[in-house]
């Protein structure tokens, strides 16, 4: 659905995308997860035709974004950072406002104000003006002018900046109840917003992408995968033996009312059963191997704070 190949913008001698490649599947939701100014808005500028790529390609439903931006452009919906809103219109005024300039026929118009009113829950407030309306309900217009021409893909650009508790959860659910209908790229900085909304992410820093992965397989990290050991019986002469092994890269010993030994290591599966097998040998009593899900936010500041470097 979406495919981007060696994309790269420059300001004068600054880059602020740096030859990036990544691809959407149809109906999939990708967090877009970076600090401010790491190049989140600026990407999502390029694939809406916003702006020109200083280098690379970028296609939306087999239309080239740079050379078919009027076929991209029906075919997706964007919520910027700033909602593109006018606070003295009302909002079913604004709404038939998006829809002319969308396009839709007359005899479809009402229908698709009517739809977007309910899916965004807008109803109570179609008829005040969007200037009056909170932060929250703001945002909802927003996504309303995102939806109403039934886009193949919806690019959101931090949707729940600014929101309170309940509001942010508001709007998970509504992205969440999207899945399948549409793809999403779903940018923030926010990481309970991607643990809780996304099918996968990419992590972006200073223009590059650092990492790309599912949101359940965060216990491999590139090419290295963290192993939980439980054994009855830890020693040193056990962790000495695993650390023996090619392909590990540190062993830990951990006591938490049962002998735990973390491994990282090369992600292969002759590795994994070497450390069994040496667990074994050792008397050890092996309990239970199993992969280290990574919690999100370790996972983040790890690639970002530069210790791992990997690229993939």
């Amino acid at each position: 659905m979406i495919e981007v190949k060696e994309l790269t913008k420059k300001y004068g001698d600054r880059i602020a995308v740096d030859n990036i490649s990544f691809s959407v599947k149809r109906g999939e939701i990708l967090g877009f997860l970076g600090q401010n100014g790491a190049g989140k808005t600026t990407t999502m500028k390029m694939l809406t035709c916003f702006m020109p790529a200083t280098l690379g390609t970028a296609s939306i439903a087999g239309f080239d974004v740079f050379e078919n931006s009027y076929e991209v452009k029906k075919r997706i919906g964007y919520l910027p950072e700033t909602p593109p809103l006018y606070p003295e219109l009302l909002v079913s005024e604004y709404l038939n406002f998006v829809a002319d300039l969308r396009g839709i026929p007359r005899g479809e118009k009402k229908k698709r104000i009517e739809v977007v009113l309910d899916r965004c829950q807008l109803g109570d407030v179609k008829n005040r003006l969007i200037g009056n309306l909170s932060k929250g309900y703001r945002q909802r217009v927003g996504l309303a002018q995102a939806l109403i021409h039934d886009p193949e893909v919806l690019i959101l650009d931090e949707p729940t900046v600014g929101l309170d508790p309940k509001q942010q959860s508001e709007a998970r659910s509504l992205i969440r109840s999207l899945r399948s209908e549409r793809t999403v790229i779903y940018s923030t900085h926010i990481l309970s917003e991607v643990a809780a909304t996304c099918d996968r992410i990419i992590i972006i820093d200073r223009g590059k992408i650092v990492a790309q992965e599912a949101i359940n397989s965060l216990g491999a990290t590139g090419s290295l995968t963290k192993t939980e050991v439980i054994v009855q019986r830890s020693s040193e002469n056990v962790a000495q033996c695993l650390r023996s092994i090619s392909g590990v890269k540190s062993v830990q010993c951990l006591s938490n009312g049962k002998e735990r030994i973390i491994v990282e290591s090369e992600a292969q599966e002759d590795i994994m059963a070497e450390i069994a097998k040496v667990v074994v040998n050792n008397n050890a009593g092996l309990i239970r191997m199993a992969p280290v899900q990574l919690a999100l936010e370790d996972y983040y500041l790890d690639l970002i704070g530069g210790k791992r470097g990997v690229v993939i």
